[in-house]
């Protein structure tokens, strides 16, 4: 025991003092299993291999090279065009376009950080030359961007199933509503915002012409959710299936069709796409290790039992995993989040009757929230990097969003209707 806990503070020290997670956790867990008895040297080995070589994780290079070649490609700049044509009718029109962007490109990348970064210079841009202030626009894009946790195609919806053993496909599935009612209570929070403080210019009149000119030009990218779902909740196509299809449909929008790549940004793209592929791949190799030092050593069984004794209800121990999971999100990134806390939490949720896919989405969601919370919440630092404001001014705009996300929390963790809804019975 006393060398578990050394272990667990050499993790966080080696964490804090800026060692990739990847890293301290495949040292720290491999310095545990020399410990256990019985148990050979070559399990590191065996054990991190079993971990990636996994037919649902191959799902997810494809997703990160779709997802950087629509970033490359430019599309949101069509997007925006598209949609502002309607929307500037509104106060905080621009806002609003910015905002439905994000849940397109959420639609298309898997990934928080990725949907920030496809949008955001291009939008913050926009939004300033709409007279709305630098920290809004810098905090509208975080915000936004975490849509790419939940709406499906997700990236932290492939490591929980691969983790876990749970289809993909019906985790992309019950994914969909809780993305759109975070959708929903984002733009609700935006019209608000522009409406109260006077953000954007004067509304100006709908262009429906312009919208139907622009809408062939825009319909190739935004067929591209409806090539991904649609192959997927038909049965056409697996999610890895489908990823490969989508990242050659990419190219071809791009290079074809748009022009706006050519073919040596494409292999810039892969390149891109094969780093960040492997990053996520070596935290979860790491964070195998440590799954498979608690099942040896009996820490998840030990929590069940403890959880029996205190006699915990099934919403006690929902909002207990919710407090637990914002916390850790103040220090570990969405991957380390996943891959640390599903072989822990999964069991004790099992235990007490909760849907796995339900708890799954609940998982994503806070997931969602980390990227936007100080001092490792990516997207806080990307949109920091990208409008250059400093780091706290973009937290202060993401502040009323934050707020948002954490009623939208609430309604998913207790109304598991939006997450089961759409599943086969």
């Amino acid at each position: 025991m006393t060398f578990t806990l050394l272990a667990t503070l050499g993790l966080i020290v080696l964490m804090t003092i800026g060692v990739q997670v990847a890293v301290s956790m495949g040292a720290v867990s491999s310095l545990l299993v020399l410990q256990l008895d019985g148990v050979p040297i070559t399990v590191i080995a065996q054990n991190v291999f079993n971990s990636i070589n996994s037919y649902p994780l191959m799902a997810i290079p494809m997703f990160i090279f779709m997802g950087n070649l629509m970033t490359r490609g430019r599309i949101v700049s069509i997007l925006l065009l598209l949609i502002g044509s309607l929307v500037r009718a509104v106060r905080g029109g621009m806002a609003l376009s910015v905002m439905l962007s994000c849940v397109f490109f959420a639609a298309v990348s898997g990934s928080s950080v990725a949907s920030a970064s496809a949008i955001g210079a291009a939008a913050v841009e926009e939004l300033k030359r709409e007279q709305y202030p630098a920290r809004f626009a810098a905090a509208l894009v975080a915000v936004g961007g975490t849509l790419g946790l939940m709406i499906p195609p997700s990236l932290g919806f492939i490591l929980i199933g691969s983790i876990v053993g749970l289809p993909v496909d019906k985790l992309f599935i019950a994914g969909i509503l809780p993305g759109l009612l975070e959708a929903t209570l984002l733009l609700l929070t935006t019209y608000f915002l522009s409406r109260r403080n006077g953000y954007g210019g004067p509304p100006q009149p709908a262009d429906p012409g312009l919208f139907v000119r622009k809408l062939p030009r825009a319909s190739g990218a935004l067929s591209m959710p409806v090539l991904v779902m649609g192959g997927i909740y038909l049965g056409i196509f697996t999610p890895t299936e489908v990823s490969a299809l989508a990242a050659g449909y990419a190219i071809i929008l791009c290079v074809l069709v748009y022009r706006t790549l050519k073919m040596r940004e494409v292999w810039l793209a892969a390149q891109d796409s094969i780093l960040q592929t492997t990053m996520i791949f070596a935290v979860v190799a790491g964070g195998s290790l440590i799954g498979f030092i608690l099942t040896r050593m009996g820490v998840s069984a030990s929590l069940t039992q403890f959880m029996e004794r205190l006699d915990m209800t099934p919403w006690q121990f929902l909002l207990l995993a919710n407090l637990i999971l914002l916390v850790l999100g103040t220090a570990l990134d969405g991957v380390a989040m996943i891959v640390l806390t599903a072989p822990l939490l999964y069991p004790m949720a099992a235990h007490l009757g909760i849907d796995p896919v339900h708890f799954s989405v609940i998982l994503v969601a806070n997931v969602e929230i980390a990227t936007l919370t100080p001092p490792i919440g990516l997207n806080v630092f990307v949109m920091s990097a990208t409008s250059k404001l400093p780091v706290e001014e973009v937290s202060r705009g993401i502040y009323p969003f934050y707020l948002t996300r954490l009623v939208g929390l609430t309604i998913i963790t207790f109304v598991p209707w939006f997450s089961l809804a759409l599943l086969p019975t």
